[in-house]
């Protein structure tokens, strides 16, 4: 799953910068209400995911609009196996946390 969300947000945006984190790990023991997890989930596999990107596209969106750039783009992965993504998209020279 990672190396799709990566191709996918590399061919669309051409990120200068790019880090697809999987965080799955972070959420063992949350519960997920609607999943296929019965009780707790035990933070084994792709399902939360933190993107990290740096792309030229961004530069005339509003940081709403890049969330829903990246939102639109993953549709298919958010509606399958991937629970959770957080994103953190900049244009070339904002200043990033990371």
């Amino acid at each position: 799953m990672q190396q799709t969300i990566e191709a996918k947000l590399n061919a669309a945006f051409s990120p200068e910068r790019l880090a697809v984190l999987n965080e799955s790990h972070l959420h063992a023991g949350h519960h997920h209400s609607g999943s296929d997890h019965h009780g707790a989930f035990d933070g084994t596999g792709e399902t939360h995911f933190r993107v990290r990107i740096v792309s030229a596209a961004f530069a005339a969106m509003s940081r709403i609009e890049r969330h829903r750039a990246v939102n639109a783009l993953l549709a298919e992965e958010l509606e399958g196996s991937v629970h959770a993504l957080a994103i953190e998209p900049a244009a070339p020279g904002e200043k990033t946390r990371w």
